[in-house]
């Protein structure tokens, strides 16, 4: 099941890299296209409105399909995407393009961590899905980066050059590394629908999506939040990424043992995390040291967040893990929307430097999700005990 789990952590990788690889040069398709920050931004939020629209029905729908076809025609639309990005296309058609894979993510996303799941124990779930979303934490570190560096040094269609070659890649690790695994024992529509109407599900769904939100205020910005807030260069941001991404292996690495061992300790600790890095941010000032040290600790709390949505919304559904998985991923890219959304609205019309706060409002509100369920069900215990 490990090799399994590495397989799908590539794609993974060939996912984010996609996704998130704009978010280093969108102040030059910014210019290039002649549009304001706010106006590119929705490369990002229209790609993860999608997916938090059309997340649900495309997971149902391929429940009930061979798991390798259909990981392999997840990933193909992320090549295709990536190869017409590149030619630079009318902003109407590079838009388009972005989003047609949004589509097929939550499923490549469900059938990755649905695999490892259901075939291990529940004691190794976390590990292994650990595994898999460690694929986050690699692009952050490597390819997101990368594709950063490729678009200074050649102009931006270096980047989903890049990009094209992180998917094609993905495909082939899937191809060559996956068995064939029919789809087993799928419950039916009715039984996967329940789980929506299960308190616990809806407390997941609620932080996933809050502590998300207020991630991508400031992270879907990073390069123009670092420029222009902090002085940093270009040379200087694509290091800064680099570095973000390293400390995010570790804190996958880290929150993975974590959530195995006290799940809500590691929640509480992880939902506090976009109110430590504003405040770190804010006390770094534009020194370089600091703001470097600032940024170490936003990659370590930032990367856990998808492994914690995803744990939290599969641990409420173990009869329809593939189905729980994919409203995670539907959750945690509605965050992504409105977190971009709003960290646009306060671009346009205020300063940078207020992101990081509307990150840690929202870091809050979903603490205060985490608190009043804490409360319940001490309230229902007592009661029942009474």
């Amino acid at each position: 099941m490990k090799k399994i789990a590495y397989c799908c952590c590539a794609g993974i990788i060939g996912l984010l890299t996609t996704e998130f690889g704009v978010i280093g040069i969108l102040p030059q398709l910014a210019s290039y296209y002649h549009l304001s920050m706010a106006k590119a931004g929705w490369l990002l939020s229209a790609f993860a409105l999608v997916i938090a629209v059309a997340g649900p029905f495309t997971t149902l729908l391929a429940s009930g399909f061979n798991r390798k076809a259909v990981l392999l025609l997840s990933l193909a639309p992320f090549l295709l995407s990536n190869v017409v990005s590149a030619l630079a296309p009318p902003f109407w058609l590079l838009l388009l393009v972005r989003v047609l894979p949004a589509f097929l993510q939550p499923v490549l996303y469900a059938t990755a961590l649905g695999l490892v799941v259901g075939g291990s124990e529940p004691e190794e779930g976390p590990r292994l899905m650990a595994i898999v979303l460690s694929g986050i934490g690699i692009a952050t570190v490597t390819t997101i980066p990368l594709a950063t560096y490729a678009a200074s040094a050649w102009g931006w269609q270096a980047a989903f050059v890049v990009q094209a070659v992180v998917s094609a890649g993905a495909l082939a690790v899937v191809y060559w590394g996956v068995p064939a695994l029919p789809a087993q024992g799928r419950a039916s529509y009715g039984e996967q629908l329940h789980i929506l109407v299960k308190p616990a599900f809806l407390v997941g769904a609620a932080v996933a999506f809050l502590l998300v939100a207020g991630w991508f205020c400031t992270y879907s910005y990073f390069a123009d939040y670092l420029g222009k807030a902090k002085g940093m260069s270009a040379a200087a941001i694509s290091s800064l990424l680099l570095l973000f991404g390293a400390a995010g292996l570790v804190g996958n690495w880290l929150a993975g043992k974590l959530l195995s061992r006290n799940r809500r300790g590691a929640t509480v600790v992880l939902v506090l995390g976009p109110l430590v890095v504003a405040g770190a941010l804010a006390a770094a000032g534009t020194l370089p040291v600091p703001v470097t040290l600032a940024v170490a600790v936003w990659g370590l709390l930032y990367a856990p967040c998808f492994l914690l949505s995803s744990s939290l919304i599969s641990a409420a559904a173990p009869e329809a893990v593939e189905f729980a998985n994919g409203l995670a991923g539907s959750f945690t890219n509605l965050g992504v929307t409105v977190g971009t959304t709003v960290g646009g609205w306060l671009l346009l019309h205020y300063s940078l430097r207020y992101l990081p706060w509307a990150g840690a409002a929202f870091g809050l509100a979903a603490l205060g999700v985490v608190a009043l369920q804490s409360w319940l069900t001490t309230r229902r215990a007592t009661v029942a005990i009474a």
